[in-house]
């Protein structure tokens, strides 16, 4: 397998962790009721693991100083995460998770092509096709089947 096909299985593994995501921090949510403490421990446990991570398979932490001369936007990511659990494992006892994994999905292919197309980022501009376009019409087509099919 060459290394595009090794980084779409990843990210299909990965979109799965995120499916499994949602019910397991709802359920966390309610044995602790509280979905912002679901949140703060499910983010616990994984900066714990990230942390560890770092320290065994890098040199550590001696680049963390490059961050410093980063726009403020850069540093935003952890807080779009925290807002995606948070939102996530509130909407799935309401939508399930299939609903919610789809409206992600589409969320994410929206925003994604509209960021491709002006290059944020620094990411290279993408121009916005007829095939693009039909294809967030059909992932919205089947968002809404999802979430309407319960």
């Amino acid at each position: 397998m060459d290394n595009q096909g090794l980084a779409i299985l990843a990210t299909v593994v990965a979109g799965g962790f995120i499916a499994l995501q949602a019910p397991i921090n709802a359920g966390l949510g309610r044995a602790v009721a509280s979905p912002l403490a679901a949140a703060s421990i499910s983010f616990a446990v994984g900066t714990a693991a990230l942390v560890t991570i770092t320290l065994l398979f890098s040199a550590g932490y001696g680049g963390v100083g490059g961050a410093s001369g980063l726009g403020w936007v850069y540093l935003t990511g952890g807080l779009l995460g925290a807002v995606y659990v948070t939102t996530a494992l509130i909407t799935v006892r309401t939508l399930g998770a299939g609903a919610v994994t789809a409206a992600t999905v589409t969320g994410q292919l929206v925003t994604s092509i509209a960021l491709d197309r002006i290059g944020a980022f620094g990411l290279t501009e993408r121009p916005v096709s007829w095939s693009r376009l039909l294809g967030v019409a059909l992932l919205a087509g089947g968002t809404f089947l999802v979430v309407r099919g319960r």
